[in-house]
C-alpha cells in the first residue's frame, strides 16, 4: 500500500488541487448567495431559490470537495512524512501554518453550514455586513496557505 502511494504521488497532488478548487469555490460562493438572501422576503420565490441553490452548493459540491481535499490531503502529508524520514515535518513552521489554515477552513465550512440551517428555519440573525466579512476570510486563507505552500521561506 506505502508503495502504491509513493507511487501516486502526482496523481494524488493533482487531485488533491482539484478538490480543494471545488471547495474553495463552495467557501466563496455560499457567503455571497448569504448576502442575497438576507434581502430575500421570507417565504418568497427568492428566498425559496436561494435555500436550493445553498442546499445543492453545500450537499453536492463543498462537502464532498470537502471530504476529498481532507483525504487526498492526508495521504500527501502521509507521503510526505515517508519521503521526509519521518513526522519531524509537524515541527516545521510552515506545516503548522498549513494546518491552522484548513483548520480554519474547515470551520468555516461548518459555520456556514450552521446558517444555512439558520436561513432554512427562517432564523436568520446575522446581517449582509457580516456575511461579506465572512466571505474575505476563505480568500485570505487560501493566500497564506498558497503562498506558504510555494514560496520557500526557510
Amino acid at each position: 500500500m506505502a508503495d502504491f502511494i509513493l507511487g501516486a504521488y502526482d496523481w494524488l497532488r493533482g487531485l488533491h488541487i482539484l478538490a480543494v478548487i471545488a471547495w474553495m469555490a463552495g467557501l466563496l460562493y455560499l457567503p455571497r448567495l448569504f448576502v442575497y438572501h438576507c434581502e430575500a422576503e421570507p417565504g418568497g420565490e427568492l428566498d425559496t431559490v436561494l435555500k436550493l441553490q445553498e442546499h445543492r452548493l453545500l450537499k453536492f459540491i463543498m462537502n464532498p470537495a470537502m471530504i476529498a481535499a481532507w483525504i487526498f490531503g492526508i495521504l500527501l502529508v502521509w507521503s510526505n512524512t515517508e519521503r521526509a524520514g519521518g513526522w519531524a515535518i509537524f515541527h516545521q513552521w510552515d506545516w503548522l501554518v498549513k494546518f491552522a489554515g484548513i483548520a480554519v477552513m474547515t470551520g468555516l465550512h461548518h459555520i456556514f453550514a450552521v446558517r444555512k440551517k439558520a436561513f432554512e428555519a427562517g432564523n436568520n440573525t446575522w446581517s449582509q455586513r457580516k456575511y461579506r466579512i465572512y466571505n474575505e476570510i476563505p480568500a485570505l486563507v487560501a493566500i497564506i496557505i498558497v503562498l506558504v505552500a510555494t514560496v520557500a521561506l526557510t
